[in-house]
């Protein structure tokens, strides 16, 4: 029995153009129930890292591919399939790594292997929505001899930023501040760079505020005024807005704010024409404002949530989706009066006339530092199986 650890260093959340690097440790353990206790072999043990593409047959309407057929693996073969028994499609690899080759591990005996690869910067995003679904994995294949290959996957979470791509960092870095207590290979060297780079990035993109005031108004008037101060944010970040009702001529009885996701798949793909977009809905403000001059509110992007990003197949898009309900009479008619006796009591009317109206408002939401999303990953940085 060899156990096999894979534990991923930094955490289960990477942009795309950074290096992920998994410590591998086999194992023969030493149990001390056993009487006897003997060496192990493995033969081989490579790692690929793949991203596998989902879709709902309801809803997408994808072209047939060659590679289906690839999925399957029978026992008693020697190659190293990454994907096999996964569902859907593998769109994106890396080239696999062999880790060794004829392995013995003596009882209680241990061996680690670092893995390092980059990952494609061209590659989409880790989604997981309504119609489709982009999952990424770390597949590490291990065999012993006349025996199956056996398969440990880890997934781990993926952050595009557009306009990594094409940044060059400086050759001469001389000028630049470094640790001379510090040894760092290049490649990491570079990656922690490129965080670096897209955490200042984001900073910047996302810090710019502005006045952007909209007014609220129906067919019968005017209703209030909203005012936002940036519509581009985080993930993680919270979305502000205020609303005033002082100015409006016809009164708001009760306002909702969702923040939502629209996703839509490209009409090409499209399972039925005109097929209507999925909508998601990940917070929401509902508030009684009659005789309310001012109000205001404050939605949290949850850290798991997917930036908007857009593929040849799918677009995710961010808004905030608007629920006004007015009243169809003046103001004063909301309130009667309860008792003609010296102390005046103010009701509310058991029935009025009331309109409702909506309104969508279009915001960015961009990706965070990895390493504060991996604090809410679902995945774990350690994965685990035993041959």
């Amino acid at each position: 029995m060899i156990e096999v650890l894979a534990k991923l260093g930094r955490g289960p959340v990477f942009l795309a153009g950074e290096v992920l690097e998994c410590v591998i440790t086999f194992t023969n353990p030493l149990s001390a129930s056993s009487t006897s206790a003997s060496s192990e072999m493995l033969a081989w043990a490579s790692a690929q890292i793949h991203c596998q593409f989902h879709t709902s047959e309801n809803r997408v309407a994808l072209p047939p591919s060659d590679g289906s057929k690839h999925d399957v693996q029978a026992e008693n073969e020697t190659v190293f399939v990454p994907n096999r028994g996964e569902r859907g499609q593998c769109i994106l690899s890396t080239p696999p790594k062999i880790l060794f080759c004829d392995l013995r591990l003596d009882p209680g005996e241990s061996k680690s292997y670092s893995y390092c690869e980059t990952l494609p910067i061209d590659g989409p995003p880790s989604f997981r929505g309504q119609s489709v679904k982009y999952v990424y994995k770390l597949t590490i294949g291990c065999q012993r001899v006349n025996s199956p290959i056996k398969l440990l996957r880890v997934p781990f979470r993926v952050l595009v930023l557009h306009g990594l791509k094409d940044y060059q960092f400086p050759q001469d870095e001389a000028v630049a501040p470094s640790n001379p207590f510090l040894e760092e290979e290049e490649g990491l060297k570079k990656d922690s760079r490129l965080a670096d780079l897209a955490t200042e990035l984001l900073t910047v993109a996302t810090s710019r505020r502005s006045l952007h005031l909209y007014n609220i108004s129906n067919t019968r008037g005017k209703v209030g005024t909203f005012c936002i101060f940036k519509t581009m944010y985080k993930i993680g970040e919270d979305v502000i807005g205020t609303f005033n009702f002082s100015e409006g001529d016809i009164p708001c009885l009760q306002f909702s704010v969702s923040l939502q996701t629209e996703e839509s798949i490209q009409e090409e793909f499209q399972r039925r024409r005109g097929q209507p977009v999925s909508f998601s809905t990940h917070a929401r403000h509902q508030e009684a404002c009659l005789h309310t001059a001012q109000s205001s509110f404050s939605l949290p992007i949850p850290l798991s949530s997917t930036p908007g990003f857009t593929t040849n197949i799918v677009s995710l898009k961010w808004r905030l989706h608007f629920e006004f309900v007015t009243s169809g009479e003046s103001a004063g008619t909301c309130l009667v009066r309860g008792s003609q006796s010296e102390a005046v009591t103010w009701t509310g009317v058991e029935q009025m006339e009331v309109d409702t109206f909506s309104w969508d408002l279009p915001i960015k939401v961009l990706p965070t530092n990895p390493i504060l999303a991996s604090y809410v990953s679902q995945f774990s940085s350690t994965n685990s199986i035993t041959i």
